[in-house]
């Protein structure tokens, strides 16, 4: 891979390069490109979550070991990895999609507990996907259970 084209991936088309808030720029992109996977199908959303954080993982050790800085602020990838796994638990619904990405961006800049860990003491690609992996997984189930809360409620 070319490193012009490694950049564009780990930017997600350069969205990481956004001078404000790169994260959430970066994280809205990659909700605009999982909508159309996630109204068909949410397993296929979350096995291709999968396979880009695969990919991922590998072109960041790449970035690094060219002298990138680690978690370079611009490298949001990782994001489009953890939104997507976020949404792979909830359903095509308004209440679902807003949940999985504020919980998401919530779990991300926080960073309690595993995703603390991953983020401060695993090196490499690993260190940089793992942390949004498990944030979007602990979004992804609270997003869950309050789709199903408020179908109790409102249902």
């Amino acid at each position: 891979m070319s490193n012009k084209l490694r950049l564009c991936f780990l930017t997600l088309f350069f969205s990481g390069k956004s001078p404000k808030a790169s994260g959430t720029v970066g994280s809205f992109v990659a909700l605009l490109l999982a909508l159309p996977i996630l109204y068909f199908s949410n397993n296929t959303l979350f096995l291709c979550a999968i396979l880009i954080g695969a990919i991922a993982i590998k072109q960041i050790d790449i970035f690094e070991a060219n002298g990138g800085e680690h978690d370079d602020k611009s490298i949001v990838i990782d994001e489009l990895v953890g939104l997507w796994i976020a949404l792979s638990f909830v359903p095509f619904s308004w209440v679902g999609i807003i949940a999985a990405f504020v919980f998401f961006r919530i779990f991300d800049i926080w960073k309690p507990s595993l995703v603390g860990y991953f983020d401060s003491k695993v090196q490499g690609g690993w260190g940089v996907v793992g942390d949004d992996a498990i944030a979007g997984i602990l979004a992804g189930l609270l997003s869950a259970g309050l789709v199903r809360f408020s179908g109790i409620i409102w249902g």
